[in-house]
């Protein structure tokens, strides 16, 4: 995967994100319309709400900052690092934001509280997050056009947090031991002064506009996106402090529901794109183990399919010398034995030719070679070859061949491949079947003066319906050892002679393959150039 779609940092938004994007935003105006009419409605007072509210959103802060820092190291970005700092540094002013509220904790608060201690907490924190948010821009900026992020300096990542403690500590113990130097922002507990407090708010505003301008003109990401988002929530928040006029209302009660939607979007989006881009990798990171694991298998088929192919014609070579070589040592040679044996080997030695070009054939691209021969006796002689096995195993050979058949013209030695294995299929699915109707019957036929039909049927233990529409794929296998490329190969190269194989349920029992091939046809690449 590219750096670039590694985080959200650099990955851009889609027209689905857009869109959810926009709705959010629709869906925050909405809100701040339906609570204006309403807003100075005074409603029961719940001490416990400032809590819950601090406390949750305290949670959300830390982990938004968590999933900054983790993209932070990712992309050794100062931009990343000062924006998960700014999350630090507003979740740690909630915990005395929660503690001075007046009657959470205690009637006036605790921490020795004033009047003012809270609300120029919250505010300090209000400004807080745009601020980070115009420094990320600046840094973000400042990272593109310096060196690519493996070659930046590490981040240090709790240098930032302790100075995120620092200040937060620091603006603490101001508005706590200091609240009196303050300017003022409540008459008392429950009421604003308005004309101060709505000047604050203005403040307040002015710089959430600045910090979505800057964002604006610079967005380039996932991230950037939802933090405009987040900022259009803290918009709508100023624009709706500056109207309230006391605690406990309708409009108050909305304004911290507003408030926390608004910071939790932040993470929300973090943790789903972050999984989203976990869950790619993780697929991606499967399909390349799958592609490895596939060409170590590949080349164990190949070899093991060499070893087969090459060893049955070599065997005969070894098997026809000694034939001859004890026709010649006899008392009474017997010439005419010797003769045969010895072009036996010959032919037995073309054979292995073959095998070996076509294989190699099978890998290069090219034409292959073509012949023109007939089916039903490469079918004979393929059934020759196997008849060692069928005796062992006590299997019955059934073969209704059409004596009228017209010759095709393909690659012979891989049409014999593929009826070796067709052959090697069924006398394996006969395996576990005991009795005595332990049977292979093969058929051929013309269709229809340009094709011919193959059918190779087993007695044996079918195809499960499951596996029915699978077994051409590659890798796919129903047994212990097998690897899932013989059959795929198979149909491989009937396509690549324009023909068809497919496989169907026997009318007793058992399943049956249907072969298709055209009767002449040169194609213009030759057969079986690909099977990988």
């Amino acid at each position: 995967m590219a750096q670039d779609q590694l985080g959200l940092f650099d990955k851009s938004p889609d027209q689905r994100e857009t869109r959810f994007s926009l709705a959010v935003v629709a869906l925050l105006i909405v809100a701040l319309l339906v609570i204006l009419p309403v807003r100075g409605i005074r409603l029961h007072e719940v001490q416990a709400f400032i809590p819950m509210i601090d406390g949750i959103m305290f949670v959300g802060e830390l982990i938004t900052a968590t999933l900054l820092y983790a993209q932070a190291i990712v992309f050794r970005s100062r931009a990343l690092i000062v924006l998960a700092t700014g999350f630090v540094f507003a979740a740690l002013l909630l915990i005395p934001h929660m503690l001075t509220f007046p009657g959470a904790f205690a009637p006036d608060g605790l921490l020795g509280a004033g009047v003012n201690t809270t609300a120029w907490i919250y505010t300090i924190r209000r400004a807080a997050l745009p601020i980070a948010i115009l420094a990320y821009v600046h840094f973000k900026q400042a990272d593109a056009s310096s060196h690519p992020g493996v070659e930046r300096p590490s981040v240090r990542i709790m240098v930032w947090v302790w100075a995120a403690i620092a200040v937060a500590a620091a603006v603490t113990l101001i508005a706590t031991r200091w609240h009196d130097l303050l300017p003022p922002f409540f008459v008392n507990h429950a009421e604003r002064n308005q004309n101060y407090a709505a000047a604050y708010h203005f403040i307040v505003f002015a710089i959430y506009a600045a910090a979505a301008v800057a964002l604006l003109r610079k967005r380039s990401s996932v991230l950037d996106l939802w933090l405009l988002v987040a900022l259009a929530g803290w918009l709508v928040q100023a624009l709706l402090n500056v109207v309230i006029d006391a605690r406990f209302t309708v409009g108050w009660y909305g304004l911290f529901a507003l408030m926390l939607f608004s910071n939790l979007i932040v993470m929300l989006a973090l943790i789903a794109e972050t999984s989203w881009l976990y869950s790619r990798l993780a697929l991606s990171t499967a399909a390349q183990r799958r592609e490895r694991e596939a060409r170590l298998v590949s080349m164990d088929t190949v070899t093991a399919a060499i070893s087969h192919e090459v060893g049955q014609p070599l065997t005969a070579v070894a098997l026809h010398a000694s034939a001859g070589l004890n026709s010649l040592n006899k008392p009474r040679p017997d010439v005419e034995m010797a003769i045969r044996s010895f072009r036996a080997i010959s032919e037995s030695g073309q054979r292995t030719f073959d095998v070996i070009k076509s294989i190699r054939a099978m890998f290069a691209k090219g034409p292959n070679l073509q012949t023109e021969f007939d089916l039903n006796q490469l079918v004979r002689e393929t059934a020759s070859l196997m008849d060692r096995e069928l005796a062992a195993k006590k299997i019955t050979l059934e073969l209704s061949l059409d004596e009228a058949l017209a010759p095709i013209n393909a690659d012979r030695v891989q049409i014999q491949r593929v009826l070796v294995n067709l052959f090697a299929n069924a006398i394996e699915a006969l395996e576990p079947k005991r009795g005595r109707n332990r049977r292979i019957a093969i058929r051929s036929a013309q269709l229809n003066g340009h094709d011919l039909l193959l059918e190779v049927s087993d007695s044996g233990v079918g195809i499960a319906a499951e596996s029915s529409e699978r077994i051409f794929d590659p890798f796919f296998t129903t047994k212990a050892t097998g690897t899932g490329l013989g059959l795929p190969l198979c149909r491989t190269i009937a396509e690549e002679h324009g023909g068809r194989l497919w496989a169907s349920p026997s009318p007793d029992q058992g399943a049956t393959f249907h072969l298709q091939l055209p009767i002449r046809r040169r194609h213009p690449h030759g057969p079986g150039t690909n099977v990988s």
